[in-house]
Formats: structure tokens, C-alpha cells, sequence
């Protein structure tokens, strides 16, 4: 089968970046990925803190690490000087590659499972800077609590399995596995809920009950799935919580650093026309908007 060269053009989406910006009370800031602010202006949590995006060549070739200089930059572009919690939605590099850098640098406790626990300790965290959950779990952090349930990565996961001892780059990327992947619901003490769903995987049933304002939903591989597991997906998620509002996330070329203007993965990796088709179509049979978030911006998607 032969590659379809270049990428989707990102411009054509440009009327749907059009989550309100934030002018008081909770604001979300997307960061590029699945990397998302949370703040009230008091207290702030992020979701993954991804900010080095190493080249292509180094994920393939070579061997990562945190890039100190990027992760300084972009924290204090976003005002991100002080974090109650970083919270990655799963281990893999494009995720969590930056947490325990970015929980250092912050204040912050690490919360998530076993495998981004020792990313974590091998990333220098004292052991009381990191919060180990299951799925089931609910912590409350500042005026945040997150609530976790067991998800699972977007077929295909190429780095599957658990972390089982601490990582300490420079490491190939392949050691950053999957690990504990979740469907995590943010609730602020205003009432505000939000889904983050950083991968689009899922587990049939496990966030039915669940009740979220607002959807910030994966759709990295989407446009190189089947149309019938995009149903699938956005009924277990979108639809099982009732949101009203989707934010779509993981559509950017995380190969590129982030002071550049953010470009769609290539056509030989994703399809982004293809999945926000079949997602444009879902969402118009329920009723539900469908954003892009703009990068840097404090936005209220409660809005």
C-alpha cells in the first residue's frame, strides 16, 4: 500500500478554534498533545506537562530526555509557575516524558499509577511528591478533584506494557511504555466537570455514570481507525457522560517543538480530515460541539 505523502492542512479548520477565552473563574489552557492547564487563579493542576517534543530522528535512533530549556520556556509562557498536581494520562514519552521534571519545577505531587510512579523516582521525586492511584480512585488537589478509571490506548499501542523500574534518561523511547492508561474526570469546587480522555482508547462500561460538562477527547490514530470503533469511542466517552461541548486534543505534530505554530501529524502516521468527518457527523446526530483549543490561550470551554 502506498503512503499518502504530506498532511492535512490545518487552516481548514480555523472557524472551529473558537472555545471562549477565559475572562474569570476556571480556565483550561491547551498546551499541545494531551498537556492541558487547570487553574482558577488560585490553584492549578496539568494533565501529561509535555514540552520537549524531541525530533523525530532522536524518538527513532537515538535516546530522549526532558529538554530543561523547552520546559522552563513553555511554563512560564503559560504562567504555569505553580501546580497543585501533574497528572499524565498515561506513561507513554508524549505524555509523561516532562512530569517529573515539570512537578519539580512547580511544586507539584506526580499522580497516576505504577508506571509514571517510577518515572517519577527516576526522575529525582522524593517519595512523598508522588501519589500512586487505581483505577476507581478520587484525590483532591487545591479546588480540583480527579476521579480515574481504567482506559485503555488506541490501537495501535507500540510501546505496550507496564514500566517496572524507575527511568532515568536519556533512555530509548520504547522504555516510556504505556502503563496505566485513564478516562479522567476533572471537577472543580465551582460545580465545572470536565472529561480529559488523552488517548483515544477505551474501556466499554467503565465511566457509565459518569457526568462531564464538557469533553476534551484524544483523537490521535482516529483517522486511521475503522468508522465503526470512532462510534464506539465517542459512544463510551462523549456520549456516556453527556457532554455537550468536545475539545478535541492529540491532533498536533508532537515531533515539532512548541514556540512553532502547531502543524497536523502527516498523513503517513494519522488522517485528522478522516476522523473529524466521521466525529463531525456523531456530533451533529447528538446535539454536541466540536472545537479546536488554541494553544497558549486561557479559554473557558464552560462557557
Amino acid at each position: 500500500m502506498r503512503l499518502r505523502p504530506g498532511r492535512p492542512d490545518i487552516a481548514r479548520y480555523a472557524p472551529r478554534f473558537d472555545v471562549p477565552a477565559a475572562s474569570g473563574g476556571p480556565g483550561v489552557t491547551f498546551l499541545g498533545v494531551s498537556t492541558l492547564l487547570f487553574d482558577d487563579g488560585t490553584s492549578a493542576l496539568m494533565t501529561d506537562g509535555f514540552f520537549s517534543r524531541p525530533g523525530l530522528l532522536s524518538v527513532g535512533l537515538g535516546r530522549i530526555a526532558p529538554i530543561g530549556e523547552r520546559i522552563d520556556a513553555a511554563l512560564a509562557r503559560a504562567g504555569a509557575t505553580s501546580l497543585e498536581a501533574v497528572v499524565p494520562v498515561h506513561s507513554h514519552y508524549d505524555h509523561a516524558l516532562d512530569s517529573a521534571v515539570v512537578a519539580q519545577r512547580t511544586g507539584a505531587t506526580l499522580v497516576g499509577g505504577s508506571s509514571t510512579a517510577h518515572i517519577g523516582r527516576g526522575g529525582g521525586l522524593p517519595p512523598e511528591r508522588i501519589q500512586q492511584v487505581a483505577g476507581g480512585s478520587t484525590v483532591t488537589h487545591g479546588s480540583w478533584t480527579l476521579t480515574f478509571a481504567v482506559s485503555d490506548h488506541c490501537p495501535p499501542d507500540r510501546f505496550p506494557g507496564e514500566i517496572s523500574e524507575p527511568v532515568v534518561p536519556p533512555v530509548r523511547a520504547r522504555e516510556y511504555k504505556c502503563g496505566e492508561a485513564w478516562s479522567l474526570l476533572v471537577a472543580h469546587a465551582s460545580g465545572r466537570t470536565a472529561l480529559v480522555q488523552g488517548s483515544a482508547g477505551f474501556v466499554p462500561g467503565a465511566i457509565d455514570g459518569w457526568q462531564a460538562d464538557v469533553a476534551y477527547l484524544g483523537i490521535g490514530q482516529l483517522g486511521v481507525r475503522p468508522e465503526s470503533y470512532v462510534r464506539d469511542y465517542w459512544r463510551e466517552t462523549v456520549t456516556a457522560v453527556g457532554a455537550k461541548r468536545v475539545v478535541v486534543t492529540h491532533w498536533d505534530d508532537f515531533f515539532r517543538p512548541l514556540d512553532q505554530p502547531l502543524r497536523a501529524l502527516p498523513y503517513a502516521g494519522d488522517d485528522l480530515d478522516r476522523a473529524m468527518g466521521i466525529v463531525d457527523g456523531l456530533a451533529a446526530e447528538g446535539g454536541v460541539r466540536v472545537s479546536f483549543p488554541t494553544v497558549w490561550r486561557r479559554e473557558d470551554p464552560w462557557a
